[in-house]
Protein backbone atom coordinates (compact mmCIF):
# COMPACT_ATOMS: atom_id res chain seq x y z
CA UNK A 1 0.00 0.00 0.00
CA UNK A 2 1.55 3.34 -0.98
CA UNK A 3 2.39 5.95 2.10
CA UNK A 4 0.32 8.94 2.20
CA UNK A 5 2.21 11.86 0.90
CA UNK A 6 3.18 14.54 3.65
CA UNK A 7 1.88 17.16 1.42
CA UNK A 8 1.83 19.58 5.08
CA UNK A 9 5.57 19.31 5.04
CA UNK A 10 5.78 19.65 1.59
CA UNK A 11 3.62 22.60 1.12
CA UNK A 12 5.85 24.46 4.16
CA UNK A 13 9.32 23.81 2.89
CA UNK A 14 7.67 24.97 -0.86
CA UNK A 15 6.55 28.09 0.45
CA UNK A 16 9.54 28.53 2.22
CA UNK A 17 11.64 28.47 -1.12
CA UNK A 18 8.89 30.41 -3.15
CA UNK A 19 9.34 33.65 -0.69
CA UNK A 20 13.44 33.50 -1.04
CA UNK A 21 12.75 32.92 -4.78
CA UNK A 22 10.77 36.05 -4.93
CA UNK A 23 13.38 38.36 -3.28
CA UNK A 24 15.37 37.54 -6.34
CA UNK A 25 15.02 39.99 -9.44
CA UNK A 26 14.96 37.16 -11.98
CA UNK A 27 13.71 38.92 -15.11
CA UNK A 28 14.14 37.17 -18.31
CA UNK A 29 17.72 36.83 -19.85
CA UNK A 30 18.71 37.67 -15.70
CA UNK A 31 18.14 34.37 -13.89
CA UNK A 32 21.20 33.36 -12.50
CA UNK A 33 21.05 34.18 -9.55
CA UNK A 34 17.32 32.44 -8.85
CA UNK A 35 19.07 29.28 -10.69
CA UNK A 36 21.91 29.57 -8.08
CA UNK A 37 19.35 29.16 -5.59
CA UNK A 38 17.75 26.70 -6.86
CA UNK A 39 20.40 24.67 -7.28
CA UNK A 40 21.66 25.06 -4.00
CA UNK A 41 18.25 24.01 -2.55
CA UNK A 42 18.43 20.60 -5.09
CA UNK A 43 22.59 20.17 -3.78
CA UNK A 44 21.06 20.01 -0.37
CA UNK A 45 18.18 18.37 -0.43
CA UNK A 46 21.14 15.23 -2.69
CA UNK A 47 19.70 15.93 -5.71
CA UNK A 48 22.23 15.95 -8.94
CA UNK A 49 20.89 18.24 -11.95
CA UNK A 50 22.64 19.44 -14.91
CA UNK A 51 22.68 23.13 -15.13
CA UNK A 52 22.51 24.48 -19.25
CA UNK A 53 23.21 28.47 -18.51
CA UNK A 54 20.49 28.94 -16.13
CA UNK A 55 17.75 25.69 -16.98
CA UNK A 56 18.34 23.32 -14.28
CA UNK A 57 18.06 19.56 -15.39
CA UNK A 58 18.18 16.39 -13.59
CA UNK A 59 16.83 12.91 -13.51
CA UNK A 60 15.04 10.81 -11.07
CA UNK A 61 17.40 7.72 -10.10
CA UNK A 62 17.09 4.50 -12.62
CA UNK A 63 16.96 6.52 -15.55
CA UNK A 64 16.44 3.83 -18.23
CA UNK A 65 16.83 5.24 -22.16
CA UNK A 66 14.78 2.30 -23.24
CA UNK A 67 11.62 3.67 -21.31
CA UNK A 68 9.37 7.16 -22.01
CA UNK A 69 10.68 10.00 -20.47
CA UNK A 70 7.85 12.64 -19.07
CA UNK A 71 9.43 16.02 -18.09
CA UNK A 72 8.08 17.88 -15.86
CA UNK A 73 8.71 21.65 -16.02
CA UNK A 74 8.22 25.42 -15.15
CA UNK A 75 9.84 28.50 -15.60
CA UNK A 76 12.46 30.43 -13.02
CA UNK A 77 12.24 34.14 -15.08
CA UNK A 78 9.68 36.91 -14.31
CA UNK A 79 8.71 39.63 -16.01
CA UNK A 80 8.85 42.87 -14.59
CA UNK A 81 6.74 44.41 -11.92
CA UNK A 82 3.52 45.73 -12.97
CA UNK A 83 2.79 49.22 -12.37
CA UNK A 84 0.05 50.36 -9.18
CA UNK A 85 2.14 47.43 -7.15
CA UNK A 86 0.53 48.72 -2.89
CA UNK A 87 3.56 46.37 -1.74
CA UNK A 88 7.02 45.40 -2.16
CA UNK A 89 6.63 43.39 -5.03
CA UNK A 90 10.12 41.65 -3.62
CA UNK A 91 9.75 41.83 -0.20
CA UNK A 92 6.53 41.58 0.30
CA UNK A 93 4.46 41.44 3.95
CA UNK A 94 5.37 37.56 5.32
CA UNK A 95 1.06 36.19 5.39
CA UNK A 96 -0.42 33.04 6.53
CA UNK A 97 -2.34 32.12 3.67
CA UNK A 98 -0.54 33.34 1.03
CA UNK A 99 2.28 34.27 -0.92
CA UNK A 100 2.49 37.71 -2.70
CA UNK A 101 5.10 39.28 -5.09
CA UNK A 102 6.55 39.49 -8.73
CA UNK A 103 6.47 36.07 -10.04
CA UNK A 104 4.32 34.31 -7.13
CA UNK A 105 1.75 33.12 -9.08
CA UNK A 106 3.46 33.01 -12.43
CA UNK A 107 5.49 30.62 -12.24
CA UNK A 108 6.80 30.69 -8.88
CA UNK A 109 4.33 28.77 -7.97
CA UNK A 110 4.51 25.78 -10.31
CA UNK A 111 7.94 26.09 -9.92
CA UNK A 112 8.36 25.09 -6.14
CA UNK A 113 5.22 22.62 -6.48
CA UNK A 114 7.36 20.62 -9.13
CA UNK A 115 10.32 21.03 -7.09
CA UNK A 116 8.31 19.16 -4.50
CA UNK A 117 6.90 16.39 -6.35
CA UNK A 118 10.82 15.93 -8.12
CA UNK A 119 11.93 15.32 -4.63
CA UNK A 120 9.18 12.84 -3.75
CA UNK A 121 10.01 11.07 -6.59
CA UNK A 122 13.42 11.19 -6.84
CA UNK A 123 14.29 8.02 -5.59
CA UNK A 124 10.80 6.04 -5.96
CA UNK A 125 10.23 3.52 -9.22
CA UNK A 126 8.30 4.26 -12.14
CA UNK A 127 7.65 2.88 -15.55
CA UNK A 128 9.12 5.36 -17.05
CA UNK A 129 11.65 8.15 -17.13
CA UNK A 130 10.73 10.89 -14.83
CA UNK A 131 12.90 14.54 -15.81
CA UNK A 132 12.57 18.10 -13.64
CA UNK A 133 13.57 20.89 -16.37
CA UNK A 134 13.14 24.47 -14.98
CA UNK A 135 13.60 26.65 -17.62
CA UNK A 136 14.73 30.30 -18.22
CA UNK A 137 13.81 33.24 -20.98
CA UNK A 138 10.44 31.87 -21.13
CA UNK A 139 8.73 35.20 -20.95
CA UNK A 140 10.08 36.61 -23.23
CA UNK A 141 10.82 33.91 -25.94
CA UNK A 142 14.64 34.04 -25.72
CA UNK A 143 17.10 31.50 -27.09
CA UNK A 144 18.66 30.58 -24.49
CA UNK A 145 15.72 28.41 -22.63
CA UNK A 146 14.08 26.12 -23.65
CA UNK A 147 15.56 25.73 -26.71
CA UNK A 148 18.58 24.77 -25.39
CA UNK A 149 17.24 21.80 -22.85
CA UNK A 150 15.39 20.15 -26.07
CA UNK A 151 18.16 20.25 -28.32
CA UNK A 152 20.01 18.36 -25.54
CA UNK A 153 17.62 16.08 -24.73
CA UNK A 154 15.84 15.30 -27.59
CA UNK A 155 14.39 12.31 -26.40
CA UNK A 156 11.40 13.49 -23.84
CA UNK A 157 8.36 11.65 -24.71
CA UNK A 158 6.15 13.91 -23.25
CA UNK A 159 5.99 16.87 -21.11
CA UNK A 160 3.38 18.54 -18.16
CA UNK A 161 4.34 22.67 -18.25
CA UNK A 162 3.63 24.05 -15.00
CA UNK A 163 1.72 27.22 -15.54
CA UNK A 164 -1.14 28.50 -13.10
CA UNK A 165 -3.79 27.11 -14.41
CA UNK A 166 -6.15 26.34 -11.20
CA UNK A 167 -4.58 22.57 -11.61
CA UNK A 168 -6.73 22.04 -14.44
CA UNK A 169 -4.98 20.52 -17.69
CA UNK A 170 -4.59 22.58 -20.86
CA UNK A 171 -4.35 20.54 -23.92
CA UNK A 172 -3.79 22.72 -26.84
CA UNK A 173 -3.23 26.08 -26.38
CA UNK A 174 -3.29 28.73 -29.21
CA UNK A 175 0.11 30.48 -30.80
CA UNK A 176 0.76 33.71 -31.37
CA UNK A 177 1.92 35.57 -34.27
CA UNK A 178 2.50 39.52 -33.99
CA UNK A 179 3.24 41.60 -36.85
CA UNK A 180 4.63 45.09 -37.00
CA UNK A 181 2.59 46.74 -40.01
CA UNK A 182 3.98 50.37 -41.71
CA UNK A 183 1.41 51.83 -44.32
CA UNK A 184 3.21 54.66 -46.22
CA UNK A 185 2.01 57.80 -48.00
CA UNK A 186 3.05 61.13 -49.02
CA UNK A 187 3.89 63.89 -46.66
CA UNK A 188 2.15 67.62 -47.13
CA UNK A 189 0.16 70.70 -46.03
CA UNK A 190 -3.07 69.43 -44.87
CA UNK A 191 -4.70 72.88 -45.53
CA UNK A 192 -3.51 72.87 -49.33
CA UNK A 193 -4.98 69.02 -49.35
CA UNK A 194 -1.28 68.01 -50.49
CA UNK A 195 0.03 64.14 -49.84
CA UNK A 196 -0.94 60.88 -49.81
CA UNK A 197 -2.30 59.97 -46.06
CA UNK A 198 -0.87 56.62 -44.23
CA UNK A 199 -3.68 56.65 -42.21
CA UNK A 200 -6.39 56.82 -44.34
CA UNK A 201 -4.03 53.89 -46.52
CA UNK A 202 -3.78 51.62 -42.63
CA UNK A 203 -7.15 52.42 -42.24
CA UNK A 204 -8.26 50.26 -45.57
CA UNK A 205 -6.17 47.59 -44.32
CA UNK A 206 -7.11 47.85 -40.72
CA UNK A 207 -10.94 47.59 -41.97
CA UNK A 208 -10.54 44.28 -43.87
CA UNK A 209 -8.77 42.96 -40.58
CA UNK A 210 -11.46 43.66 -38.58
CA UNK A 211 -13.91 42.18 -41.26
CA UNK A 212 -11.91 39.36 -42.47
CA UNK A 213 -12.32 35.53 -41.57
CA UNK A 214 -10.06 32.71 -41.89
CA UNK A 215 -11.68 29.86 -43.84
CA UNK A 216 -10.78 26.74 -41.50
CA UNK A 217 -12.01 26.38 -38.02
CA UNK A 218 -10.62 24.69 -35.60
CA UNK A 219 -12.37 21.91 -33.99
CA UNK A 220 -11.01 22.34 -30.69
CA UNK A 221 -10.37 26.06 -30.68
CA UNK A 222 -12.82 27.72 -33.45
CA UNK A 223 -11.79 30.89 -35.61
CA UNK A 224 -7.82 32.40 -35.81
CA UNK A 225 -8.13 35.38 -34.00
CA UNK A 226 -7.20 38.71 -35.36
CA UNK A 227 -7.16 41.98 -33.54
CA UNK A 228 -5.09 45.49 -34.32
CA UNK A 229 -3.52 46.29 -30.94
CA UNK A 230 -1.34 49.47 -31.00
CA UNK A 231 -1.41 52.62 -34.18
CA UNK A 232 1.11 55.06 -34.58
CA UNK A 233 0.92 58.09 -36.50
CA UNK A 234 1.40 61.80 -37.09
CA UNK A 235 4.01 64.61 -36.11
CA UNK A 236 2.14 67.70 -35.59
CA UNK A 237 -1.92 69.02 -36.69
CA UNK A 238 -1.32 70.09 -39.88
CA UNK A 239 0.89 67.67 -41.61
CA UNK A 240 -0.96 64.95 -43.54
CA UNK A 241 1.78 61.92 -41.92
CA UNK A 242 3.66 59.61 -44.64
CA UNK A 243 3.92 56.72 -42.28
CA UNK A 244 1.28 55.12 -40.25
CA UNK A 245 2.15 52.01 -38.39
CA UNK A 246 -0.05 49.54 -36.37
CA UNK A 247 0.34 45.95 -34.72
CA UNK A 248 -1.71 43.52 -35.72
CA UNK A 249 -2.21 40.66 -32.45
CA UNK A 250 -3.06 36.84 -33.95
CA UNK A 251 -3.83 33.79 -32.30
CA UNK A 252 -3.83 30.89 -34.16
CA UNK A 253 -4.94 27.74 -34.08
CA UNK A 254 -3.60 24.56 -35.86
CA UNK A 255 -4.94 25.14 -38.74
CA UNK A 256 -3.17 27.46 -39.98
CA UNK A 257 0.73 28.18 -39.72
CA UNK A 258 2.05 31.19 -38.80
CA UNK A 259 3.33 31.16 -42.62
CA UNK A 260 0.32 30.41 -44.02
CA UNK A 261 -1.00 33.09 -41.85
CA UNK A 262 1.87 35.86 -43.61
CA UNK A 263 1.12 34.65 -47.09
CA UNK A 264 -2.69 35.34 -46.62
CA UNK A 265 -1.94 38.74 -45.26
CA UNK A 266 0.19 39.43 -47.40
CA UNK A 267 -1.67 38.68 -50.29
CA UNK A 268 -4.65 41.17 -49.05
CA UNK A 269 -3.01 44.47 -47.32
CA UNK A 270 -1.33 46.95 -49.09
CA UNK A 271 0.96 47.94 -45.98
CA UNK A 272 4.65 46.28 -45.17
CA UNK A 273 3.86 43.71 -42.88
CA UNK A 274 6.98 42.33 -40.37
CA UNK A 275 6.21 39.25 -38.15
CA UNK A 276 8.21 39.84 -34.70
CA UNK A 277 8.44 36.01 -34.56
CA UNK A 278 7.51 32.59 -36.75
CA UNK A 279 8.44 30.33 -33.91
CA UNK A 280 5.37 30.90 -31.32
CA UNK A 281 3.25 27.91 -32.64
CA UNK A 282 -0.13 26.66 -31.48
CA UNK A 283 -0.15 23.16 -29.51
CA UNK A 284 -2.26 20.62 -29.31
CA UNK A 285 -2.60 17.16 -27.48
CA UNK A 286 -4.54 14.35 -29.14
CA UNK A 287 -7.43 13.12 -27.24
CA UNK A 288 -6.34 9.47 -27.00
CA UNK A 289 -3.09 10.54 -25.53
CA UNK A 290 -2.44 8.87 -22.14
CA UNK A 291 -2.04 12.78 -20.74
CA UNK A 292 -5.98 13.58 -21.46
CA UNK A 293 -6.58 9.59 -20.62
CA UNK A 294 -4.89 10.29 -17.55
CA UNK A 295 -6.72 13.45 -16.84
CA UNK A 296 -10.07 12.34 -17.71
CA UNK A 297 -9.81 8.81 -15.54
CA UNK A 298 -8.31 11.34 -12.22
CA UNK A 299 -11.12 13.83 -13.18
CA UNK A 300 -9.15 17.34 -13.88
CA UNK A 301 -11.02 19.33 -15.89
CA UNK A 302 -9.55 19.83 -19.55
CA UNK A 303 -9.90 23.11 -21.66
CA UNK A 304 -8.23 25.23 -23.87
CA UNK A 305 -5.43 27.98 -23.23
CA UNK A 306 -5.36 30.99 -24.81
CA UNK A 307 -1.98 31.76 -23.67
CA UNK A 308 1.42 30.57 -24.74
CA UNK A 309 4.19 28.76 -22.97
CA UNK A 310 7.58 26.43 -23.39
CA UNK A 311 5.16 23.96 -24.59
CA UNK A 312 5.38 25.72 -27.69
CA UNK A 313 9.23 25.16 -27.92
CA UNK A 314 8.11 21.02 -28.17
CA UNK A 315 7.44 19.02 -30.56
CA UNK A 316 6.32 16.08 -28.03
CA UNK A 317 3.15 16.02 -26.76
CA UNK A 318 1.83 18.09 -23.43
CA UNK A 319 -0.25 19.38 -21.06
CA UNK A 320 -0.19 22.33 -19.23
CA UNK A 321 -1.08 22.30 -15.51
CA UNK A 322 -0.08 24.38 -12.64
CA UNK A 323 -1.44 25.80 -9.14
CA UNK A 324 -2.63 29.90 -9.19
CA UNK A 325 -4.85 31.41 -11.47
CA UNK A 326 -3.38 32.98 -14.96
CA UNK A 327 -5.53 35.51 -14.25
CA UNK A 328 -3.04 36.98 -11.54
CA UNK A 329 -0.22 36.46 -13.90
CA UNK A 330 1.42 40.50 -14.61
CA UNK A 331 -0.44 42.23 -12.93
CA UNK A 332 -0.13 44.17 -9.81
CA UNK A 333 0.27 42.73 -6.22
CA UNK A 334 -0.14 39.06 -7.73
CA UNK A 335 0.29 36.40 -5.23
CA UNK A 336 -0.75 32.80 -4.79
CA UNK A 337 -2.41 31.08 -1.97
CA UNK A 338 -0.99 28.37 0.27
CA UNK A 339 -3.30 26.02 0.07
CA UNK A 340 -2.89 26.60 -3.99
CA UNK A 341 0.27 24.81 -3.65
CA UNK A 342 -0.61 22.06 -1.34
CA UNK A 343 -3.04 21.56 -3.83
CA UNK A 344 -0.26 21.86 -6.80
CA UNK A 345 1.98 19.13 -4.69
CA UNK A 346 -0.42 16.08 -4.40
CA UNK A 347 -2.20 17.21 -7.85
CA UNK A 348 1.42 16.64 -9.50
CA UNK A 349 1.88 13.53 -7.61
CA UNK A 350 -1.61 11.71 -7.71
CA UNK A 351 -1.01 12.50 -11.83
CA UNK A 352 2.46 11.28 -12.02
CA UNK A 353 1.35 7.73 -9.68
CA UNK A 354 -1.99 7.20 -12.29
CA UNK A 355 0.11 7.95 -15.71
CA UNK A 356 -0.04 5.05 -17.69
CA UNK A 357 2.88 6.00 -20.61
CA UNK A 358 2.55 3.00 -22.43
CA UNK A 359 1.59 3.99 -26.01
Amino acid sequence: MMKSVNTVEMTANAVALLRKKIAIRSFSGNEEEAANLICSHLSQNGITFNRLVNNICCFAKGFNPARPTLMINSHLDTVSPAAGYSIDPFNPPAEPDRISGVGSNDAGASVVSIIETFKYFYEKELSFNLMMVLSCEEENSGSQGMDLVIGEYPFITCAIIGEPTKMQAAVAERGLLVVDATAKGVSGHAAREEGINAIMKAIEDISFIKDFEFERNSGLMGKVKMSVTQIEAGTQHNVIPDICKFVIDIRPTEQYSNTEIMEILAANLKSELKPRSLRNKCSITPSGHPLIKCAESSGIKCYVSPTTSDWMRLSCPAIKMGPGDSSRSHKADEYVLVEEINDGISGYINFINNLNLEI
